[in-house]
């Protein structure tokens, strides 16, 4: 079992940063995040997680113009976005990642299993992603208030990946945190059957 100030780290202190300070993320941290993450579990290994790293001031001006008004700010100032994307191809990878059966066959010719898996997948990545953020430790602030078309045309052009989500990096300024928002309790959102 992790130690109470691991679990804080990773959870119960762990916050949602919109505010960030002058201090950089370096490439080995964005390796170690990768690194940590790729160990999640995908159904059957699909893995269609597909990140970029936006950091040059050109690049993170292109990102900006494709968020909204209340992303804009917060994401010019963080060092890094992540840009979350799903391959939705990722059954090309199958006989590597999942050399056991033909599953790439499952998938061929099955949109909705596809887009089913590839989002449902990534998002499963991108969790592991925050997770292994705060693990390196870094801040996150994940966001879903972009117009992912644009974000596509202008990051994933001529590929077959699209945007989930993005999700800002760095240190966050603890000082311009919000009050910390409730969370249900086990009754309210669990049942034992």
């Amino acid at each position: 079992m992790l130690s109470t100030e691991n679990l804080g780290t990773l959870f119960t202190n762990a916050r949602t940063h919109n505010v960030w300070q002058d201090k950089p993320v370096t490439d080995a941290q964005l390796h170690q995040i990768y690194d940590l993450m790729k160990w999640g579990p995908t159904s059957a290994n699909t893995s269609p997680a597909r990140i970029v790293f936006v950091r040059s001031e050109a690049e993170k001006e292109k990102l900006v113009a494709c968020v909204g008004p209340g992303n804009v700010d917060k994401t010019r100032s963080a060092p890094v976005t992540a840009i979350i994307g799903m391959d939705m191809e990722f059954y090309e990878k199958l006989p590597q990642l999942f050399p056991h059966a033909d599953a790439r066959a499952w998938f061929l010719g099955n949109q909705p299993m596809i887009d089913a898996t590839a989002f449902r997948n990534s998002s499963l990545q991108g969790a592991y992603f925050i997770v292994a953020a705060r693990a390196v430790g870094l801040d996150c602030g994940a966001m879903s208030g972009f117009d992912a078309e644009k974000v596509n045309a202008a990051f994933f052009a001529g590929t077959k990946v699209k945007a989930n989500f993005l999700c800002n990096l760095g240190y966050g300024d603890v000082e311009k945190l919000f009050p910390r928002s409730p969370r249900l309790a086990f009754d309210e959102a669990c049942k034992i059957v």
